[in-house]
């Protein structure tokens, strides 16, 4: 399947690894900075409940905007 002679790699004990070419690795280096800033940004928004310091209920403010009495 790796298809004999095509292109140049590295070889090590008998197995060739091809290089990648430049839109893979340019890709994977993109994905890599999204998949960080969704994980920071997740981190910021969703951190103090995660590890235990609120409760997800508490900190959003009050969004009751008095109805209950007026109704």
């Amino acid at each position: 399947m790796a298809g004999g002679g095509h292109g140049h790699g590295t070889t090590f004990k008998g197995i060739t690894v091809h290089h990648p070419k430049r839109w893979h690795a340019v890709t994977g280096k993109g994905m890599c900075a999204l998949m960080w800033f969704w994980i920071l940004y997740r981190a910021k928004q969703d951190g103090p409940v995660v590890l235990g310091w609120r409760h997800p209920w508490e900190g959003h403010g009050d969004h009751s905007h008095d109805h209950g009495h007026e109704h």
